[in-house]
Protein backbone atom coordinates (compact mmCIF):
# COMPACT_ATOMS: atom_id res chain seq x y z
CA UNK A 1 0.00 0.00 0.00
CA UNK A 2 1.02 3.22 -1.02
CA UNK A 3 1.25 6.20 1.94
CA UNK A 4 -1.02 9.04 1.63
CA UNK A 5 1.73 11.65 0.75
CA UNK A 6 2.67 9.26 -1.85
CA UNK A 7 -0.42 8.56 -3.15
CA UNK A 8 -1.02 12.67 -3.48
CA UNK A 9 2.41 13.19 -5.08
CA UNK A 10 1.31 10.31 -8.14
CA UNK A 11 -2.39 12.37 -8.51
CA UNK A 12 -0.15 14.91 -9.05
CA UNK A 13 2.26 13.65 -11.39
CA UNK A 14 -0.87 12.04 -13.28
CA UNK A 15 -1.16 15.68 -15.11
CA UNK A 16 1.03 18.31 -15.15
CA UNK A 17 0.85 20.97 -16.06
CA UNK A 18 3.02 23.24 -19.52
CA UNK A 19 2.92 27.10 -20.79
CA UNK A 20 3.47 28.91 -23.40
CA UNK A 21 2.23 30.98 -26.50
CA UNK A 22 0.98 29.60 -29.62
CA UNK A 23 3.33 29.13 -32.42
CA UNK A 24 1.66 31.08 -35.88
CA UNK A 25 1.13 28.60 -38.45
CA UNK A 26 3.15 28.88 -41.84
CA UNK A 27 4.12 26.38 -45.02
CA UNK A 28 7.40 24.83 -44.86
CA UNK A 29 8.82 23.33 -47.80
CA UNK A 30 9.55 19.96 -49.24
CA UNK A 31 13.21 18.88 -50.45
CA UNK A 32 11.85 19.49 -54.08
CA UNK A 33 10.77 23.08 -53.05
CA UNK A 34 6.72 22.51 -52.79
CA UNK A 35 5.30 24.45 -50.04
CA UNK A 36 2.88 22.65 -48.09
CA UNK A 37 0.89 23.30 -44.68
CA UNK A 38 2.40 22.25 -41.11
CA UNK A 39 0.88 19.80 -38.89
CA UNK A 40 -0.34 21.19 -36.02
CA UNK A 41 -2.40 20.64 -32.79
CA UNK A 42 -3.80 23.41 -31.11
CA UNK A 43 -6.38 24.11 -27.69
CA UNK A 44 -6.71 23.86 -24.29
CA UNK A 45 -9.50 21.56 -22.75
CA UNK A 46 -10.72 19.71 -19.26
CA UNK A 47 -10.62 15.96 -19.54
CA UNK A 48 -12.41 13.40 -17.26
CA UNK A 49 -9.99 10.74 -16.20
CA UNK A 50 -11.37 7.23 -14.88
CA UNK A 51 -8.76 6.74 -11.78
CA UNK A 52 -9.70 10.57 -11.12
CA UNK A 53 -13.24 11.41 -12.11
CA UNK A 54 -13.62 13.81 -9.92
CA UNK A 55 -10.10 15.89 -10.36
CA UNK A 56 -9.82 18.80 -12.44
CA UNK A 57 -7.09 18.20 -15.29
CA UNK A 58 -6.84 20.27 -18.18
CA UNK A 59 -3.77 20.86 -20.69
CA UNK A 60 -3.28 23.33 -23.12
CA UNK A 61 -0.96 22.53 -26.71
CA UNK A 62 0.23 24.95 -29.00
CA UNK A 63 2.29 22.73 -30.97
CA UNK A 64 3.81 23.18 -34.68
CA UNK A 65 5.35 20.33 -37.00
CA UNK A 66 8.98 22.26 -38.08
CA UNK A 67 10.76 19.82 -40.43
CA UNK A 68 14.50 19.23 -40.07
CA UNK A 69 14.87 22.20 -37.76
CA UNK A 70 16.93 20.13 -34.53
CA UNK A 71 19.95 18.19 -35.56
CA UNK A 72 20.64 14.51 -33.64
CA UNK A 73 24.60 13.94 -34.40
CA UNK A 74 25.55 11.57 -35.74
CA UNK A 75 22.50 9.78 -36.90
CA UNK A 76 20.29 12.71 -38.32
CA UNK A 77 22.45 15.85 -38.87
CA UNK A 78 19.19 17.92 -40.81
CA UNK A 79 16.87 16.54 -38.21
CA UNK A 80 13.85 14.38 -38.69
CA UNK A 81 10.30 15.27 -40.43
CA UNK A 82 8.27 15.25 -37.33
CA UNK A 83 10.42 18.08 -35.27
CA UNK A 84 8.43 20.53 -34.14
CA UNK A 85 8.07 23.75 -31.84
CA UNK A 86 5.81 25.19 -29.32
CA UNK A 87 4.58 24.41 -25.64
CA UNK A 88 2.03 22.11 -23.48
CA UNK A 89 0.45 23.26 -20.39
CA UNK A 90 -0.88 20.51 -18.00
CA UNK A 91 -2.33 20.60 -14.53
CA UNK A 92 -4.14 18.54 -12.18
CA UNK A 93 -5.63 19.97 -9.14
CA UNK A 94 -7.30 17.08 -6.51
CA UNK A 95 -11.03 17.81 -4.55
CA UNK A 96 -8.65 18.34 -1.77
CA UNK A 97 -6.68 21.09 -3.36
CA UNK A 98 -2.96 19.13 -4.21
CA UNK A 99 -1.98 20.30 -7.33
CA UNK A 100 0.49 19.34 -9.62
CA UNK A 101 1.76 21.06 -12.88
CA UNK A 102 4.64 21.28 -15.20
CA UNK A 103 5.75 23.22 -18.35
CA UNK A 104 7.37 21.75 -21.25
CA UNK A 105 8.57 22.62 -24.84
CA UNK A 106 7.14 20.61 -27.70
CA UNK A 107 9.73 18.82 -30.07
CA UNK A 108 8.15 16.17 -31.85
CA UNK A 109 4.88 16.17 -33.23
CA UNK A 110 3.15 13.64 -36.18
CA UNK A 111 0.08 13.12 -37.21
CA UNK A 112 -2.98 11.24 -38.67
CA UNK A 113 -6.52 12.89 -40.14
CA UNK A 114 -7.93 14.21 -36.82
CA UNK A 115 -5.34 12.14 -34.65
CA UNK A 116 -2.04 13.61 -33.21
CA UNK A 117 0.82 12.49 -30.96
CA UNK A 118 4.00 14.79 -29.58
CA UNK A 119 6.47 14.94 -26.88
CA UNK A 120 7.38 17.81 -25.14
CA UNK A 121 10.31 18.38 -22.99
CA UNK A 122 9.43 19.32 -19.57
CA UNK A 123 10.96 22.99 -17.88
CA UNK A 124 9.55 23.84 -14.89
CA UNK A 125 7.20 21.86 -12.94
CA UNK A 126 6.35 20.98 -9.34
CA UNK A 127 6.30 16.68 -9.91
CA UNK A 128 8.39 16.58 -12.71
CA UNK A 129 12.44 16.89 -13.53
CA UNK A 130 13.16 19.52 -15.74
CA UNK A 131 14.85 17.92 -19.07
CA UNK A 132 11.85 14.88 -18.79
CA UNK A 133 10.19 14.22 -21.87
CA UNK A 134 5.97 13.79 -21.88
CA UNK A 135 4.30 12.12 -24.58
CA UNK A 136 0.59 13.44 -25.53
CA UNK A 137 -1.93 11.81 -27.68
CA UNK A 138 -4.71 13.65 -29.45
CA UNK A 139 -7.52 12.96 -31.24
CA UNK A 140 -9.97 15.54 -32.83
CA UNK A 141 -13.66 14.44 -32.32
CA UNK A 142 -15.65 14.21 -35.49
CA UNK A 143 -19.46 13.70 -36.47
CA UNK A 144 -21.00 14.29 -32.76
CA UNK A 145 -18.20 12.38 -31.01
CA UNK A 146 -16.35 14.45 -28.21
CA UNK A 147 -12.31 15.04 -28.04
CA UNK A 148 -9.93 12.48 -26.59
CA UNK A 149 -6.10 12.72 -24.97
CA UNK A 150 -4.00 10.60 -23.87
CA UNK A 151 -0.48 10.72 -21.79
CA UNK A 152 2.46 8.77 -21.26
CA UNK A 153 1.93 9.03 -17.23
CA UNK A 154 -0.20 6.95 -15.10
CA UNK A 155 -2.12 4.08 -16.32
CA UNK A 156 0.53 3.52 -19.05
CA UNK A 157 4.48 3.35 -19.68
CA UNK A 158 5.81 0.95 -16.00
CA UNK A 159 8.76 -1.16 -16.63
CA UNK A 160 7.69 -4.57 -14.92
CA UNK A 161 10.31 -5.73 -12.04
CA UNK A 162 11.93 -2.12 -11.89
CA UNK A 163 11.02 -0.24 -8.81
CA UNK A 164 11.96 2.65 -7.06
CA UNK A 165 14.05 3.18 -3.36
CA UNK A 166 10.06 3.43 -1.88
CA UNK A 167 8.51 0.00 -4.45
CA UNK A 168 7.28 2.44 -7.24
CA UNK A 169 7.19 1.20 -10.31
CA UNK A 170 9.96 3.26 -12.11
CA UNK A 171 8.97 5.00 -15.80
CA UNK A 172 10.74 5.42 -18.55
CA UNK A 173 10.80 8.35 -20.36
CA UNK A 174 8.66 8.43 -23.71
CA UNK A 175 10.90 9.00 -26.70
CA UNK A 176 10.17 11.41 -29.96
CA UNK A 177 6.88 11.48 -30.61
CA UNK A 178 5.70 8.19 -28.43
CA UNK A 179 2.37 8.57 -26.46
CA UNK A 180 -0.39 6.11 -26.16
CA UNK A 181 -3.68 5.96 -27.77
CA UNK A 182 -5.88 8.93 -26.76
CA UNK A 183 -7.75 7.27 -23.55
CA UNK A 184 -9.41 9.80 -21.37
CA UNK A 185 -12.39 12.12 -22.69
CA UNK A 186 -12.60 16.27 -22.96
CA UNK A 187 -15.30 17.15 -21.13
CA UNK A 188 -14.63 20.98 -21.90
CA UNK A 189 -13.19 22.99 -24.62
CA UNK A 190 -11.35 21.00 -27.15
CA UNK A 191 -8.26 20.58 -30.03
CA UNK A 192 -7.50 21.42 -33.30
CA UNK A 193 -5.52 18.93 -35.40
CA UNK A 194 -4.25 20.16 -38.85
CA UNK A 195 -2.39 16.81 -40.55
CA UNK A 196 0.15 17.34 -43.20
CA UNK A 197 1.91 14.51 -44.76
CA UNK A 198 6.06 13.59 -43.55
CA UNK A 199 8.49 14.79 -45.44
CA UNK A 200 11.04 12.87 -46.97
CA UNK A 201 14.65 13.18 -45.32
CA UNK A 202 17.03 15.54 -47.52
CA UNK A 203 19.92 13.81 -49.49
CA UNK A 204 23.12 13.99 -46.89
CA UNK A 205 25.89 15.39 -48.98
CA UNK A 206 28.88 13.14 -49.67
CA UNK A 207 32.17 13.14 -48.27
CA UNK A 208 33.68 15.71 -51.26
CA UNK A 209 30.98 18.59 -50.74
CA UNK A 210 31.12 18.26 -47.19
CA UNK A 211 35.23 19.04 -47.59
CA UNK A 212 34.38 21.83 -49.82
Amino acid sequence: MRTATTAVSLLAVLAGLVTGSAAASEAHETPEGKPVKAASVHGKARISYIESADHDIRFTIDAEQVPFSRPILPIAPNGLATDARGTLKFSHTAPGGAAGWAEARVDCLVTSGRTATLTAIVTKSNVEKPGARLGISVQQGGKGEPDRLGFSWGVVNILPGHVDDNGIPTRPQAGTCMAPAPFTTVVKGGFKVAHAEIKKTPAQPGPAARRG
